[in-house]
């Protein structure tokens, strides 16, 4: 009798992870930083106080790894909430099969372009992978882009298994590109902005090399991914999601030869209706102030989207219902980015974006509003899965938090630091930021808790307080991609119907070549003398 290996389920995997977090509080003595408030960039954070560090009494957790998991939900309400409105609101757009009458007519597009010698030659889809991880590697690099990619995954898994790749090839375009610009930050104001104000650091100086290290560092993660991809292209069945990405291509055969095209006379007023609202909204913020970094633009953002809504709702109507909600879908994501980028929104505000998205579309193609809630209760129920296994992966952190052991391990880095030479420090805290980012996956919480120290001992060994950053920022951004504790890698995974296990097989071989690229980039900041630095 042979024993078979079953992959197990995520919470399994995550309640695992809770035990082992509960037996290292019986193993870590209890310690704890005082800590108090100060202003950076204009926002009030929690901070360490140096040389504030003392032993507490140890809080071994026992029973807690059940009251774990109710801690873990209410801390990652935001995010479950968020994937549920999601799940909700692309049921009832997809129940009309726009996205896969867009897919079919992308998929049309790219066949026609490929006519061109140059392109045929190049490969329309390396085209299209590549253009479109530049852009969200540019969202995570300027403005931290982080949760909207779970939004993104409920469209890019689909189309990356019609374009005959897998569902790992769909997140890579939008969750795994952007999270190589979060770590590889230019303008990131949750890492780069909090840790160089905490740190007493000029706001976004060192801009330079930071952009260079952009450049190579999304110059491999692309062309790791059009390896990967052309490979799956030749076998698919070479993908470790072969089998079970057969949910999608089950979902993807809404015989489109059988769609009827045809505009309800509701889409022409629901049209209407959404136009009156953003001209409303229009009226009432006539200018948009966008800041990225430390460059601000102004320009009356909303007027022009008012105006561009009224005139493509006119012609993909004429076409049909399917290309109008293609239309609706296009200026929620540009809607996102303007009120992310001009209105400080964060997960509630885009939460209800999309919410609104769904029920103008459902109202648009004719549905009554019992049909809608239906089909809302529909979507959320077969996401509901990933929102749980989000809700269990807080309570790992709950477990670490309340055990009070977090502060204890930082205070025996502290002392590993002390004596050691310049390239042995950098090292040193490069690798304690990585490991600690599977447990405080929050680039924002994790400055706070970290560079008030960092920047303390990098005087002390002779670092320059921006090569401190720089490993805070890489350490913050790669392991990332694998910690279970993140709500956001969880709810892309649930969204793309991928087991942890699986990612964590297919990334790792990677994300040790990023953290290798990671730690020689670091080098320069030590022995060269770079601008800003």
């Amino acid at each position: 009798m042979h024993f078979k290996f079953t992959i197990p389920h995520n919470l399994v995997i995550v309640f695992s992870i809770i035990i082992i977090a509960a037996v290292l509080t019986w193993i870590i003595p209890g310690g704890k930083y005082d800590r108090h408030l100060v202003s950076v960039n204009g926002v009030e954070r929690s901070v360490i106080i140096n040389n504030s560090f003392h032993y507490v009494d140890s809080q071994p957790q026992t029973w807690q790894i059940f009251s774990a998991f109710y801690k873990g939900f209410i801390n990652m309400s935001h995010i479950i909430v968020f994937i549920l409105m999601i799940g909700g609101a692309f049921w009832i757009m997809n129940e009309t099969k726009s996205i896969d009458v867009g897919i079919f007519s992308f998929l049309g597009f790219t066949q026609r372009m490929e006519r061109y010698r140059l392109v045929k030659l190049v490969g329309v889809n390396n085209i299209i992978i590549t253009l479109i991880m530049i852009i969200f590697s540019l969202f995570g690099a300027i403005f931290g882009m982080a949760e909207e990619t779970i939004a993104f995954a409920v469209i890019f898994v689909p189309l990356s298994i019609s374009m005959g790749y897998d569902s790992i090839v769909g997140i890579s375009l939008c969750y795994f590109a952007a999270h190589i610009g979060f770590a590889a930050a230019i303008l990131n104001p949750f890492t780069v902005g909090i840790a160089q104000g905490l740190a007493s650091v000029p706001l976004f100086t060192g801009i330079e090399y930071r952009t260079f290290c952009w450049i190579i560092i999304t110059f491999i993660s692309i062309c790791f991914i059009l390896w990967y991809a052309a490979r799956i292209k030749r076998n698919p069945r070479r993908s470790p999601m072969y089998d079970a990405d057969a949910y999608w291509r089950q979902k993807g055969k809404s015989h489109l030869d059988e769609i009827k095209y045809y505009t309800p006379v509701s889409a022409w007023i629901i049209a209407f209706l959404t136009w009156v609202a953003l001209l409303i909204f229009a009226i009432k913020y006539p200018v948009t102030h966008l800041s990225v970094g430390l460059s601000a633009v102004s320009a009356p953002l909303l007027p022009i989207l008012a105006a561009l809504f009224l005139i493509s709702s006119f012609f993909t109507l004429r076409r049909s219902i399917h290309f109008f909600v293609l239309n609706i879908l296009a200026f929620t994501m540009a809607y996102l980015i303007v009120g992310v980028l001009g209105y400080q929104w964060y997960i509630m505000e885009i939460a209800a974006l999309f919410l609104a998205m769904g029920i103008v579309t459902g109202f648009a193609s004719g549905k009554k509003p019992g049909e809608i809630t239906k089909l809302f209760v529909e979507g959320v129920k077969d996401i509901v899965s990933a929102s749980l296994v989000v809700g269990f992966a807080g309570g790992i952190i709950a477990i670490l938090t309340d055990g009070q052991i977090i502060d204890t391990v930082l205070y025996s880095l502290s002392g590993a630091l002390k004596g050691a030479n310049q390239i042995s420090a950098i090292t040193i805290m490069y690798l304690f930021q990585s490991v600690l980012n599977l447990v405080i996956t929050s680039g924002s919480a994790k400055a706070a808790l970290t560079i008030p120290i960092m920047a303390e001992f990098s005087d002390i060994v002779g670092l320059t307080r921006q090569a401190t950053i720089m490993a805070f920022q890489f350490g913050a951004g790669f392991t990332d991609m694998i910690a279970p504790t993140s709500g956001v890698l969880i709810g892309v995974l649930g969204m793309a119907r991928i087991p942890y296990v699986k990612w964590l097989r297919w990334i790792m071989p990677f994300l040790i070549i990023l953290i290798i690229v990671g730690f020689l980039l670091l080098i320069p900041t030590v022995t060269m003398k770079l601008n800003g630095f």
